[in-house]
This record gives structure tokens, sequence and C-alpha cells, in this order.
């Protein structure tokens, strides 16, 4: 148990260090302010890597739990 411990800190401290943002200030977000185009708030990033990253997670998430109920009704 302590070996698990001392893993997820590890990790912790790694991925605390890897987040950390920019230091610089905001980016200029282009487009001419007098003629209201230009990109939408938040810079028109995209999302769609993250979601299909969540979806995955979830999914796994869902089949480790099927998976553990399967294997209880079978042990009973």
């Amino acid at each position: 148990m302590k070996k698990i411990k001392n893993i997820l800190i590890v990790l912790f401290v790694c991925f605390t260090l890897v987040s950390f943002g920019q230091s610089m200030g905001p980016s200029d977000p282009g487009g001419d302010p007098s003629s209201g185009g230009g990109d939408p708030i938040g810079g028109g990033a995209p999302i769609g890597g993250g979601t299909f990253i969540l979806l995955g997670l979830a999914g796994i998430y869902v089949g480790k739990k099927i998976y553990n109920l399967n294997k209880e009704e079978l042990e009973e």
C-alpha cells in the first residue's frame, strides 16, 4: 500500500509541474474590434480532443464496473 501511495505522490507532483500555464499576458484576439467580426470569445479553441478523451475514460470506467459486477455474480 505504501508503494502505491508513493507512486501516486510522484505522479501528482509530475503532473502539477507540467500543468503550469504560460507566464505571458493574454494574446491579441485578432480581428478588427470596430467591425464586430473576428474570433468568438475564448479564441475559437477546439474542444473535440478533450471530449474524446473524456468519453474514452468514461467508457473504461463503465467497462470496469460492468466487469466487476459480472465477476461478483459468477462467484456467488
